[in-house]
């Protein structure tokens, strides 16, 4: 396929910011509809350099760490009523005096990103996880190294790169890109065909994008079926790892019902595992049992 044929969706993103956790559905969607036809591309936006200097007025977040993590958590519950990703309220404890920045998030992204785009993907999807299901405290170097080994990335150049400056400059011509493109608030999706870009500012549904992806392409990027059955839906999850039901209840155009029923099907055919996750639960393929690689000297489950 010619680079021509292929769409690019640029998401200016934060780690942190729930509306871009809210976004995965759909980007999930793109991509089980457009297969190799499209691109998903990751722009680090700095949606908090510091949380006492910043101040959301529509939601009462900045200022006091306290106070603010105490508003972005009530924030988090009423978004989750609208995208559907699972939050994790209580306990929500993201920002302090000592760590008052999505900063840190977004640099461990761009260190991640100089090995490998694949691997700095996963990445940022489980900081999205940790920061979002399960309360973690993101912004602090401990936790990203510990997010860094579980999704693969070889540590000691990880540390290295989000150390030595490295990281950070490439983080900083993130924020040079915002700036150019005028992005000021996240998520913003930039739908990029050959020479042709369309800039859509906020949260967006896929019928939007999709309708944007036909006309710069004059309709040569094509939509393709996605068949509800349980063969696509576990290659589904083993491509992502763990998902919302949300995720695939877009993907694959399900009902609410059938998505219920759908669950309930594959964990009693003990295919999937349910993981609770603040409020709603995320899915994984079900482990069968114990795995020593000689090699490595490391025993895991598979």
């Amino acid at each position: 396929m010619k680079d021509k044929d292929i769409v690019e969706i640029v998401q200016f993103t934060d780690p942190v910011c729930t509306w871009c956790w809210g976004s995965e559905p759909l980007l999930r969607k793109l991509e089980t509809r457009f297969g190799d036809q499209l691109k998903v591309k990751f722009i680090m936006g700095g949606l908090v350099k510091d949380i006492r200097d910043f101040y959301d007025g529509f939601n009462d977040i900045g200022g006091d760490a306290e106070h603010s993590n105490r508003q972005i958590a009530k924030h988090w519950l009423e978004a989750s009523a609208r995208h559907g990703m699972p939050v994790q309220s209580e306990g929500f404890n993201l920002f302090s005096n000592e760590n008052p920045s999505s900063y840190p998030q977004s640099i461990a992204y761009k260190a991640a990103q100089m090995e490998s785009d694949e691997l700095a993907d996963k990445f940022l999807r489980r900081i999205r996880e940790a920061t979002e299901t399960e309360a973690r405290q993101t912004n602090r170097l401990e936790v990203l190294i510990e997010l860094a080994t579980e999704v693969g990335l070889d540590v000691a150049k990880f540390i290295e790169r989000y150390t030595d400056g490295s990281a950070e400059k490439a983080f900083m011509e993130d924020l040079q890109l915002v700036v150019r493109y005028g992005v000021r608030g996240f998520p913003t999706f930039l739908v990029k065909y050959g020479e042709k870009e369309v800039l859509m500012r906020g949260y967006q549904n896929y019928e939007a994008i999709k309708s944007v992806i036909k006309a710069v392409s004059a309709d040569k990027v094509k939509e393709y079926s996605s068949e509800k059955s349980i063969g696509n839906v576990m290659t589904f999850i083993q491509k992502y790892g763990k998902v919302a039901p949300v995720e695939i209840q877009e993907a694959f155009a399900y009902t609410s019902v059938e998505m219920e029923a759908l669950v309930k099907d594959l964990q009693e055919k003990k295919m999937i595992s349910v993981i609770p996750a603040g409020n709603g639960l995320l899915l994984e393929e079900k482990k069968q049992g114990l795995f020593c690689d000689e090699e490595t000297g490391v025993c895991k489950m598979n």
